[in-house]
C-alpha cells in the first residue's frame, strides 16, 4: 500500500506487515533477513561496561526459565532463570544476541563474570521481554506447522477444509457437505493421490489448487470493487510475500498474496478494497481511508482480524 505521497507508476503501495501478525519479533543482526518458516535471526543490543552499580532488576515478565541449548552460565533476573552461553570475542563492550536457542553473551576477555553479570541486570528488562517474545514466536510456529497426510485440516475461506487422499480423483477436487453435521467440518479437500504419497507431494497439490482458486475470486472482488470505486484495474499478479497482503501500483497493476484464501471473504474484500482504493489515493491520507469506508464501512474490524489467526505453513 501507499505511504505519505503521491507515487509514480512504478512504485509499490504495501500494505503492512503480516510477520508482524505471525512473526512479530525484531530483527536481530542488522545484516540478517528473515526467512519463511525459519528462526528469526538473534536480536543484539549492546551494553557499556562499567564499575559496579547498586542493583535495579526490572520487574519480571513472569515466573520462567530460559535456558541456551549450549548453556555454560546462569543468573536470576527477577523471578527468571537465565542460563546463557558466553562467548569471550575481540570487542570492546559486552553484547547480548537473542535467538529461538536463548540467550548469547559476547564480552572481551579482559572483563570479569561480575562485570557481565551487572550488565545482565541492567539490560533485564529488554531481556526478559526478547527471550519471552522468542518462546511466543516459536509456539506459534509450532502451531503453524502442518502434518501433510491424510485427514490433515487448513484454514479455506473463513472455514476447516479437510485435504483427503483419494486415488481414485483426478487431480484436485472440492468436496462441500450441505448434510454435514454442526460443528464438523463440511468441506473436504479431495486430493487424487495415494494414502503412501509423500508429504512434499501432498502440499504442492493443495497449495498449488488453493493458488489458482485465488486467483479466480480475486479477479471477481477486484472487479465487483473496481466498479464500485469507479477504477480500473489493469493487471493482477499474485504474491507470495511474507511481508504484505497486497500492493497496488499508479499504472493500475494489483498484486494479492494468494495466502488470504485462508481468511473469510470479508476479510478478503477489504484487502482487495484497500488496494484498488490506492488507484484513486495513492497514500494512506484521511482522504484515502474515506474512500475504502465508501465500500467497507466495517474496515477497522475487517482489518484486526488479518493478525488474529496463526496461517499455516507451507513449507
Amino acid at each position: 500500500m501507499a505511504s505519505g505521497r503521491p507515487s509514480n507508476a512504478a512504485h509499490q503501495m504495501s500494505l503492512f506487515d503480516l510477520i508482524d501478525a505471525v512473526f512479530p519479533s525484531a530483527p536481530a543482526a542488522p545484516a540478517a533477513s528473515v526467512a519463511p518458516a525459519l528462526a528469526p535471526p538473534p536480536v543484539t543490543e549492546r551494553a557499556p561496561i562499567r564499575p559496579p552499580a547498586p542493583v535495579a532488576v526490572a520487574a519480571p515478565v513472569a515466573s520462567a526459565e530460559y535456558r541456551h541449548a549450549e548453556a555454560d552460565r546462569e543468573i536470576r533476573l527477577g523471578d527468571c532463570l537465565v542460563a546463557y552461553r558466553l562467548r569471550r570475542a575481540r570487542r570492546r563492550s559486552i553484547g547480548f544476541a537473542i535467538s529461538t536457542e536463548g540467550l548469547t553473551v559476547s564480552a572481551p576477555r579482559w572483563v570479569g563474570v561480575g562485570d557481565i553479570d551487572q550488565a545482565l541486570r541492567d539490560k533485564s528488562g529488554w531481556i526478559l521481554r526478547k527471550l519471552s517474545e522468542q518462546r511466543d514466536r516459536a509456539r506459534r510456529i509450532d502451531a503453524a506447522r502442518v502434518e501433510w497426510r491424510d485427514g490433515t485440516s487448513l484454514p479455506y475461506l473463513g472455514d476447516t477444509l479437510i485435504v483427503v487422499l483419494d486415488p481414485r480423483v483426478a487431480g484436485v477436487h472440492l468436496n462441500t457437505d450441505a448434510q454435514g453435521l454442526p460443528g464438523v467440518p463440511q468441506r473436504t479437500l479431495h486430493v487424487g493421490l495415494p494414502q503412501s504419497a509423500e508429504p512434499a507431494q501432498i502440499r504442492d497439490a493443495v497449495q498449488s489448487w488453493m493458488q489458482r482458486q485465488a486467483r479466480t475470486l480475486f479477479e471477481q472482488r477486484c472487479q465487483h470493487f473496481a466498479e464500485q470505486l469507479g477504477v480500473r484495474m489493469t493487471r493482477l499478479r499474485l504474491s507470495s510475500a511474507q511481508t504484505r497482503w497486497g500492493s497496488a501500483s499508479a499504472d493500475g497493476s494489483i498484486r494479492l498474496n494468494w495466502r488470504l484464501v485462508h481468511f473469510g471473504l470479508p476479510v478478503i474484500d477489504y484487502v482487495v478494497a484497500h488496494e484498488l482504493a490506492h488507484l484513486r489515493e495513492m497514500n494512506h491520507s484521511p482522504a484515502f481511508w474515506d474512500v475504502v469506508r465508501s465500500v467497507i464501512p466495517d474496515l477497522d474490524q475487517r482489518k484486526a482480524q488479518l493478525r488474529e489467526p496463526t496461517l499455516p505453513l507451507f513449507d
